[in-house]
């Protein structure tokens, strides 16, 4: 499996995580789809910015999950590594 394709299954489940947690902080939820959203259109566009510039913003937003959404965390950790190992 490509790096490519593994990565945007790992981000349709965090995009299922995130819709199916209604208790998730608003202020949080904005920012996790934020991010999501700006690494999903850089795999589509694959535009020059590197998507691995992401990776400091996914750990921080998992540090606010860990407690409440420990799951949701695992996720973004894993996003986060393959987004570093990928290099796209």
């Amino acid at each position: 499996m490509s790096d490519e394709h593994s990565l945007r299954k790992l981000l349709a489940r965090v995009h299922e995580r995130l819709n199916s947690s209604a208790n998730v902080d608003p202020g949080k939820r904005a920012s996790l789809q934020k991010v999501m959203q700006d690494i999903d259109q850089r795999l589509h566009a694959r535009q020059g910015e590197s998507t691995s510039a992401h990776v400091p913003r996914l750990e921080a937003l998992a540090v606010q999950f860990e407690a409440e959404h420990p799951a949701l965390a695992q996720l973004l950790r894993q996003l986060g590594a393959l987004l570093g190992q990928a290099g796209i």
